[in-house]
């Protein structure tokens, strides 16, 4: 590995990036402010991987410790989850804490897995404007609409057919978790590493388990954030991820009714009466959706919306409850700008010239190719699209929204499916730590227990908490417990529960607080103050499972 320097603002590294030469080994080059990029190849295909190969963007926030020293611990690889997360863009939002609450000790390390945005990406659009016309996202509410289920799949029987007719260079069927994970194994040996020190969030997790079972000799450390039912993804049944949402949307009814009227915009007198005013207030924007104009936006505010504002919140209750009860109490007032500032997108501009117009756009792609090439066939009529959603239904509020990740593959081209998909145990080189919070709306804790009891000597960690992922709240006994078992290698004991600092309607404001000077403060203030600005890096999605928006999506907090 070796050092170039190209001094280039964080605004051009989107145009930048691609144009870095690509290389077989790591050949960094400086990048924004304290991070280092490269471009690495990787073998399009692993079964023949003298032939074809793709490029994986790369991002580091390096140890500034020198590699001979007994303290630095090697790359540290991240994964946001998605699937079509950018660990790049991930990496410059929360790198620079990472490396403070392990000491410098690691390199925080994140890469675009491929298909995804900076590397060889796929995408079904010849233009951004064709993309923005068609406007098609698996996550959205389909009940705003009286044939909802039936456009849903009517969109991606047409969007499976311009993925297939589309392929050109052969890509998309090589896009999935089996080929991402050979790639982290190659991004860990162009270290000079052996084996892999990880730490994945929600699809991330999949990605985790799947290296686990595929290269269990491999591990160093891994830490698995947010789990999800890797054999139920695999199956692409999509069925037990929404096991503990009403839990969390209870939290949101059960803490504004604690936090009482002067800490909650939407109080009431019981939780069961807020729970009812947001029942009301379905019914009233159902029946009359509210047209809203922003300086820098506009749109409506209708049923679909305002649905989707409120399980999107439900990822990252601790920074977005208090937003989101606000919005909610404008809008029984009729003013829709909270709700719609929660989920409006970033206006759609057509770049002709811009190579790079794609990156984040192209999220979808990219998370529908690895969905549907990972798991089993969809059927492709119509009627088992419409008895899927009954049966969801039947048992989760939120089946409306979580439908259209599986309807989503029903019209995929019939690629070979030998992928690597399962059985998902192991004994690895090293204990892999689980960690779930006993309230996450689409990674249920009981699928933490489940994956972990099929790798030996792995420990699962609680967080008591609403929300998707450990870091969707602040916890420092939690990130103290991973801190010492990637610097350590010490587990938490069994059964051990971590619990958050603060509440769900703090209302707290980080324009303050994420600019103050840390370099006074020792070690575990440092430390606290890390965490807490982690707990503040996870983003409204626009992907089922990740802590990222990636697609122009308004992030929103406090």
């Amino acid at each position: 590995m070796y050092v170039n320097t190209y001094f280039f603002s964080s605004d051009s590294l989107h145009e930048r990036f691609p144009q870095l030469p690509a290389s077989d080994s790591l050949e960094w080059v400086d990048c924004y402010t304290g991070f280092q990029c490269t471009n690495l190849k990787v073998p399009l295909n692993y079964s023949s991987p003298d032939n074809e190969t793709i490029v994986l963007a790369i991002i580091q926030y390096p140890s500034p410790l020198p590699v001979n020293s007994t303290d630095y611990k090697g790359p540290l690889l991240f994964n946001p989850g998605g699937p079509g997360g950018s660990g790049v863009d991930y990496v410059l939002e929360a790198g620079a804490q990472y490396s403070q609450m392990f000491q410098d000790q690691y390199d925080i390390v994140g890469f675009d897995p491929r298909g995804v945005a900076r590397s060889t990406r796929v995408s079904f659009y010849e233009t951004g404007a064709e993309r923005a016309l068609w406007d098609y996202n698996i996550l959205v509410e389909l009940l705003g609409r009286p044939d909802g289920i039936e456009n849903a799949w009517a969109q991606a029987i047409i969007t499976g057919q311009l993925a297939g007719e589309r392929d050109n260079n052969g890509l998309l069927a090589h896009i999935n978790t089996d080929q991402t994970a050979r790639d982290m194994l190659k991004i860990t040996e162009a270290y000079g590493q052996e084996k892999l020190q990880y730490w994945g969030f929600s699809y991330g997790t999949i990605l985790g388990a799947t290296f686990a079972a595929m290269f269990p000799d491999k591990i160093e450390r891994m830490v698995l954030d947010g789990v999800v039912d890797t054999e139920n993804y695999y199956a692409t049944l999509w069925s037990d991820n929404l096991t503990d949402s009403n839990k969390t949307l209870q939290a949101f009814f059960d803490g504004c009714y604690q936090a009482g009227p002067d800490g909650c915009p939407f109080y009431d007198s019981s939780p069961d009466a807020i729970k009812q005013n947001l029942d009301n207030l379905y019914d009233t924007i159902r029946a009359r959706p509210l047209p809203v104009r922003l300086p820098t936006a506009y749109g409506v505010v209708d049923y679909a919306r305002l649905r989707y504002a409120v399980f999107s919140s439900l990822y990252i209750p601790q920074s977005i409850y208090w937003t989101l009860a606000k919005g909610l109490s404008e809008l029984a007032q009729g003013n829709g700008e909270g709700i719609l500032n929660l989920t409006a997108h970033t206006p759609f501009e057509c770049s002709c010239d811009d190579p790079s117009a794609l990156l984040t756009s192209s999220v979808q792609d990219s998370m529908i190719a690895v969905i549907c090439n990972d798991g089993l066939p969809v059927p492709r009529d119509v009627e088992s699209a419409e008895a899927y959603y009954a049966n969801l239904s039947a048992q989760f509020e939120w089946a409306s929204i979580w439908t259209g990740v599986r309807i989503g593959c029903a019209g995929w081209p019939d690629y070979p499916k030998t992928n690597f998909r399962g059985p998902f145990t192991g004994n690895t080189s090293y204990p892999i730590l689980f960690v779930g919070n006993t309230a996450d709306p689409v990674a249920p804790l009981a699928a933490a227990k489940k994956v972990a009891s099929g790798f030996d000597g792995s420990v699962v960690l609680t967080q008591d908490s609403p929300g998707h992922c450990s870091i969707s709240a602040n916890s420092p006994c939690t990130q103290g417990y991973i801190r010492d078992y990637f610097i350590n290698g010490t587990l938490p004991e069994l059964d051990t529960v971590c619990p958050i600092v603060g509440t769900l309607f703090d209302n707290t404001t980080t324009s303050g607080w994420l600019k103050r000077d840390l370099s006074g403060l020792d070690s575990e203030e440092q430390f606290l103050e890390a965490v807490r600005r982690i707990s503040y890096s996870a983003k409204i999605p626009t992907t089922p499972l990740s802590l990222v928006p990636n697609s122009g999506c308004a992030s929103a907090g406090h």
